[in-house]
């Protein structure tokens, strides 16, 4: 994804908005796969004690130099940080990146995860909320994993977190209802909309653990399933030439 300027840049403007007044306006979330929903701005702000095991999990593993990536408001950071820990906060929001410069993050970086110009090396590479997502599609597997080769030291690994959405396909009996023939079913578009801040629509991947596996052994990746959600969700451990 590029840089977001500010003008088009919906969630960067809430999370501004949030950290300056302490509210703000709806966040809305549009797809053509689904009704029209909304963040829940305060909820990026939120404390390592209100954040989801899946997350706690993550941060308590992570160890060395970590980059956290997407980083939003900066919690995920900033629990890192409290925690004693060294982390590289990205994300390609201006605002974002300002507001979490503003709230401690010591390393914070408005930059793109596949920028060439991030040349740092991690022992800790974090995707968190959805981090899948990132990906975009199935297509952009190659272009992932290349980059996490570039970015991982020997013997670093990805936490990353996704969900698995057979749970919209589900029938009564239990059985899901699944095209197999169609695009894969965790393949989603979102457009966001902050006040009269309308942002472009992008590709959003949701990815099951099984299919996440298959693709990462692709690209010399183990894969590792460190614990699950409540509601079909999970937290991966990727590292470059383990088996799973």
């Amino acid at each position: 994804m590029p840089i977001l300027p500010p003008h088009k840049d919906p969630m960067g403007n809430a999370i501004a908005d949030y950290f300056r007044y302490g509210k703000s306006s709806t966040l809305r979330v549009f797809s053509s796969q689904f009704d029209e929903d909304e963040i829940p701005v305060e909820q990026l702000f939120r404390t390592y004690n209100e954040m989801p095991h899946i997350e706690r999990r993550a941060l308590d593993l992570s160890q060395g130099a970590i980059l956290d990536v997407g980083a939003g408001s900066g919690c995920h950071a900033l629990a890192l940080q409290a925690m004693g820990k060294s982390v590289t906060a990205i994300d390609i929001s201006e605002l974002a990146t300002d507001t979490m410069r503003q709230r401690g993050v010591l390393d914070a970086r408005n930059v793109d995860l596949y920028d060439v110009r991030l040349t740092d090396t991690f022992d800790t590479i974090l995707l968190l909320m959805n981090g899948s997502g990132i990906i975009g599609n199935l297509e952009g597997m190659g272009r992932f994993f290349s980059t996490m080769k570039r970015l991982l030291r020997p013997g670093g690994c990805i936490y990353m977190d996704s969900s698995d959405l057979k749970y919209l396909f589900e029938e009564e009996d239990g059985s899901y209802l699944i095209d197999i023939a169609g695009e894969y079913y965790g393949m989603v578009d979102f457009r966001m909309q902050y006040c009269n801040i309308k942002g472009d629509t992008f590709d959003w991947l949701y990815i099951d653990f099984d299919t996440l596996a298959y693709y990462a052994g692709q690209y010399g990746f183990g894969v590792e399933l460190v614990c699950e959600g409540e509601h079909y969700d999970y937290l991966a451990k990727l590292t470059l030439g383990a088996s799973r």
